[in-house]
């Protein structure tokens, strides 16, 4: 599996304060999983408004760990949504996104906790 995240701008923002870093990981670990149900439930009703949030929402936390990828898809869903592009193209997005960040959870898991 490639490098689902890097950690780099995280050490950099912490000064080296690695229970700062672990804590990042931990709010990002425990509350993402909410974030990205929410985001899932707004595409399934179809709510634009809520699409939106919910990608901005989770925005910051896939920068700060150098989700490049996963952060460039929510940049495309939070402009899809804003167009009201057709909701099958932002699921798509979403369900790839989500499964980047699911992903990443396990390996943050792993190397955190493990």
């Amino acid at each position: 599996m490639s490098m689902t995240y890097n950690l780099e701008k995280l050490e950099e923002l912490s000064g080296g304060d690695q229970e700062f870093i672990d804590s990042v990981i931990t709010v990002f670990v425990e509350d993402t999983p909410a974030d990205v149900k929410a985001l899932k439930q707004a595409v399934a009703s179809g709510d634009f408004e809520n699409i939106y949030r919910q990608a901005h929402k989770i925005k910051p936390n896939l920068d700060l760990l150098g989700m490049q990828e996963a952060k460039n898809l929510v940049l495309e869903i939070e402009n899809d949504a804003r167009k009201r592009e057709p909701l099958a193209v932002i699921e798509d997005k979403v369900e790839r996104v989500c499964g980047m960040i699911e992903d990443t959870i396990k390996v943050l898991i792993a190397d955190f906790r493990g």
